[in-house]
């Protein structure tokens, strides 16, 4: 028998209002293992769209949790568990499966070089800061993230879904991309924060149609369109580093005009 009913708590009062969005970064979980369940069928075609809906998952789970004002630690360190299932473990082993295991012991190797640097560049997401003075560089990301980076390995992938050309040699194409991007991943060339774009109200309403347009092209023309989406990612890599090249120099030379105002003072 409890003696003091009143310490006995069944549920916290407080609003679990973390439940959403770890709820979001759990289905994304879902999505990144179907996709190898997928890929061990060889349905590729839904393995690459599953890894497209925990994309979106992704993206929408930190919004959602910062919206309702539900972001906790837990779901923050849940979402570099669900990002290295969803984008470290699944595209690599769609890839493995689809044809980088022609390539032997080769290719098993280039699997684990991929999500080892997928789960490295999340550790160093989780301990990167900001500057107090440099507060621009949060829409800024080290290296490509990994959503991003899963959807540049799965492009050989696509591009063979979507029919445009037949690549020969594909099996040493793929290897060369996954190589390259795991480098990328854990490099320090400076990418957009996409999911910080911060879009005035006026220019809201071309953002939705912008969306429906693009989501329209996703449903009857899905992976022409991915692959020209991943092309425009390549293009911004880049322009990434220059933009933020040039807000470095700059910043860099307010901080020494500075510090010479205060000499003289």
């Amino acid at each position: 028998m409890i003696e003091n009913k009143k310490d006995f708590k069944l549920i916290e009062k407080k609003n679990p209002r973390s439940l959403l969005p770890n709820t979001l970064t759990i289905l994304g979980v879902c999505l990144g293992l179907g996709s190898i369940k997928f890929a061990l069928d060889s349905n590729y075609a839904m393995s690459v769209m599953a890894i497209g809906f925990a994309a979106i998952l992704d993206t929408l789970d930190g919004r959602v949790a910062r919206l309702i004002k539900g972001t906790s630690k837990v779901g923050k360190e849940l979402d570099s568990l669900t990002d290295v299932i969803s984008f470290g473990v699944a595209p690599s082993f769609i890839m493995y499966f689809w044809t980088i295991n022609k390539m032997g012991k080769i290719g098993w190797l280039l699997v684990l070089i991929y999500t080892v640097c997928c789960a490295l560049r999340l550790a160093r997401f989780n301990l990167t800061t900001s500057e107090e003075n440099a507060q621009w560089k949060i829409n800024f990301f080290e290296g490509v993230p990994s959503p991003a980076a899963a959807g540049l390995i799965l492009m050989p992938l696509i591009l063979s879904l979507a029919d445009f050309v037949l690549i020969k040699n594909i099996e040493i194409v793929s290897s060369i991309i996954i190589f390259i991007t795991s480098i990328l991943m854990v490099s320090k060339v400076p990418t957009y924060s996409l999911k910080r774009i911060i879009i005035p109200r006026n220019l809201a309403i071309f953002l939705l149609l912008g969306i429906g347009v693009y989501l329209s092209l996703i449903i009857f023309y899905t992976f022409e369109t991915l692959f020209f989406t991943g092309i425009v990612y390549i293009t911004l890599i880049p322009i990434s580093y220059f933009h933020y090249t040039r807000l470095n120099k700059k910043t860099f030379k307010s901080n020494v005009n500075e510090q010479d105002d205060e000499d003289i003072l």
